[in-house]
């Protein structure tokens, strides 16, 4: 039976171009231009209120030229706010899972080069327990239109969400100001972000009645 998540437009020429340009940009950045991204990017989040509330936050490990959230994580660990990242759901495919994560927890890399933490079920914490998710993204528009890496696996991890969206965490995607885009061609399945942070601004999309204008 075919993925439904890997039909047009989630794998069109136009997604696929724009895609290759922007992770040539952001892996572009030098390492002086990542380190002052990975502060501000830190600075922009703790003025967004439920970022400073949260008990739990998922993060990332960065790769490809990412922002990396080592401050961050270093705010949140000095605030004892639980920290995760995905790790590659070992049975359910392109779908993630989110461990606690902290300097000591033991480390594995996955099939795409990716450091993820060694799968212990103890340390799963589910998204109902999360107050804020931090995802990475290859490219957004300012209605929070958000372009992956192309496998959905954030897609289908988070789909569950939107039966409790009142329930659900905030999805704020992070990205370096390079990868901001007109507008994207989106797919119905498509998770928007309810906020994007760059290293230089907060961006809060238009609420969706607001969108098709």
């Amino acid at each position: 039976m075919p993925d439904s998540f890997e039909t047009e437009p989630a794998r069109s020429p136009l997604r696929a171009e724009l895609r290759q340009q922007l992770r040539q940009a952001r892996r572009a950045l030098t390492p002086h231009q990542q380190q002052q991204a990975a502060i501000g990017i830190c600075q922009q989040l703790l003025a967004v209120e439920p970022f400073q509330q949260a008990a739990c936050i998922a993060t990332y490990l960065a790769n490809d030229g990412e922002p990396d959230l080592a401050p961050v994580l270093e705010f949140c660990w000095q605030q004892q706010i639980t920290t995760t990242v995905p790790v590659l759901h070992p049975f359910t495919r392109k779908h993630l899972l989110f461990l606690r994560y902290n300097p000591t927890t033991p480390m594995r890399v996955n099939r795409f080069n990716i450091a993820e933490p060694v799968l212990d079920c103890q340390q799963i914490q589910p998204l109902s327990r999360h107050h804020v998710i931090l995802m990475p993204l290859v490219g957004f528009d300012k209605l929070g239109n958000r372009l992956g890496m192309g496998g959905g696996f954030y897609d289908r991890t988070l789909a569950v969400t939107s039966m409790q969206p009142d329930a659900r965490p905030l999805f704020i995607g992070v990205a370096h100001d390079c990868q901001q885009v007109a507008l994207l061609p989106m797919a119905n399945w498509d998770i928007p972000c309810d906020l994007i942070v760059t290293p230089t601004r907060l961006i809060k999309p238009a609420p969706p009645a607001s969108r098709a204008g």
